[in-house]
C-alpha cells in the first residue's frame, strides 16, 4: 500500500497535558467530546465496542503509557481497520492534543474534509471539557 495523505488537526488546551491525557484516553470519558463514539463503548475482552452510524465496531487502544500516545484503531463491520494517532504532549503549562488524520484510498476530497471537520469538533469539545 502506497503512503497515504495525511493531515494533522491540533488544539491547544490550557490544562496540564496529564490531566488532558488522563481524561480523553479513558475509553469511558470519550462519548463527552469524541462524536463518533458518542454512543458509548462497552468492554469487550481487551477491545471496546461501540455502535455508530458505520454499524457496530470494535476500538483496539494502544497500552496505557507516559508518553501521552492515545493511539487507537477502530475495526469497522466490514472488517476495514483504521489506525488513529491521537497525542498529546506538554506545551507551557498547557498542552496540544494532535490527531494525524490519513486519507484512505478511494476517498474523495469531500469526503476527506468532512473527516478533518468532525476530529477539528471532537479536539474542540474536548478543549472545552479541560478548560472548564
Amino acid at each position: 500500500m502506497a503512503t497515504m495523505p495525511a493531515r494533522i488537526i491540533h488544539r491547544s488546551i490550557e490544562r496540564n497535558w496529564r490531566d488532558v491525557w488522563a481524561f480523553a484516553g479513558a475509553p469511558e470519558n470519550m462519548p463527552l467530546w469524541a462524536s463518533g463514539l458518542a454512543s458509548g463503548l462497552e468492554k469487550s475482552g481487551d477491545d471496546w465496542i461501540a455502535k455508530g452510524v458505520l454499524g457496530t465496531v470494535r476500538v483496539s487502544f494502544a497500552p496505557h503509557n507516559e508518553f501521552g500516545v492515545l493511539d487507537h484503531t477502530v475495526t469497522i463491520a466490514n472488517g476495514l481497520r483504521v489506525y488513529n494517532a491521537l497525542r498529546i504532549v506538554t506545551n507551557g503549562d498547557g498542552c496540544e492534543v494532535m490527531f494525524t488524520l490519513l486519507r484512505l484510498p478511494d476517498m474523495t476530497d469531500e469526503q476527506f474534509e468532512a473527516d478533518a471537520a468532525h476530529v477539528a469538533r471532537d479536539l474542540e469539545a474536548l478543549k472545552k471539557l479541560m478548560e472548564i
